[in-house]
């Protein structure tokens, strides 16, 4: 984001993997709590995760939801609207998706499809984008004042970096079923983007709602800082739960291993 470029920390040290790997732990833990805070007392969360291609919102959303119930937090990346859809006010389609009471709902892109690709890659109209735009935070308040937490995290990656990750789906075979021709047309309108971000923050960071920026070029400082301030917005406690102790297990009585013929599968590990 070049009008803050003054207001970077500091270069700092890279995080080894053993000390991510513990970070990530503690963090996984407390959710764990918090997921047991929303069943307990019914609560009803929505996160959104927006940003350009290759920013990290996948690898964000898996590290946050790894260790938790998908019955509690359920991620959705929706496809492409329908015909039907497309006849329907926009917002429409996402509203069964918000969460119920003991839910954590997280959307991987979101209703801000319309204020960033859409509107750039001209699958929308300017006047299309402009309604939305200025409906974007009534809508966002109705949902706001039916009891829903809502969080917007917005990921902000370089350009350098963006074109590092793009380059390196190209050469990973693990990682190009994620480039699309899509991708390759948005990454040449960078700043069409840039634009449409600003316009979207201007109108839709609201008091009710606001936008929480996270700079995502060291992915794994991203990850952490996304999770712990996530949990910083949320105010729970620790849910007592009886101690576990396993009972025993039954004798085997009569029962005999059978001489089924099991086909294993190969152990070529």
């Amino acid at each position: 984001m070049s009008r803050n470029e003054e207001d970077r920390p500091a270069e700092v040290q890279e995080l080894k993997g053993k000390e991510y790997q513990r970070a990530l732990k503690k963090l996984h833990v407390e959710l764990v709590r918090l997921q047991e805070w929303v069943k307990h007392k019914g609560l009803k969360v929505c996160v959104l995760f927006e940003g350009r291609d290759g920013a990290g919102k996948g690898g964000a959303i898996k590290a946050m939801t790894e260790r938790v119930s998908p019955r509690v937090f359920r991620v959705l990346a929706l496809p492409a609207p329908t015909e039907r859809e497309k006849s329907q006010m926009y917002i429409q389609r996402y509203l069964p998706h918000l969460p119920a009471a003991g839910e954590i709902v997280i959307f991987d892109r979101s209703w801000y499809n319309r204020a960033g690709v859409e509107r750039v890659m001209e699958f929308c109209t300017e006047e299309q984008a402009r309604h939305f735009l200025k409906a974007a935070p009534l809508v966002e308040k109705a949902i706001v004042e039916s009891g829903v937490i809502l969080l917007k995290y917005w990921l902000e990656v370089s350009s350098d970096e963006q074109t590092r990750r793009l380059e390196g789906r190209i050469h990973d075979g693990r990682k190009i079923w994620k480039l699309s021709p899509m991708d390759l047309k948005s990454y040449s309108r960078w700043y069409d983007y840039s634009r449409a971000r600003d316009e979207m923050f201007a109108a839709t960071d609201t008091p009710w709602a606001p936008w929480f920026v996270v700079r995502s070029d060291d992915k794994q400082r991203a990850r952490l800082n996304i999770i712990s301030h996530f949990l910083s917005q949320i105010p729970y406690k620790h849910v007592p739960r009886e101690k576990i102790k396993l009972p025993k297990r039954q004798k085997p009585g009569d029962y005999r291993e059978p001489a089924y013929p099991f086909k294993f599968i190969p152990e070529v590990h």
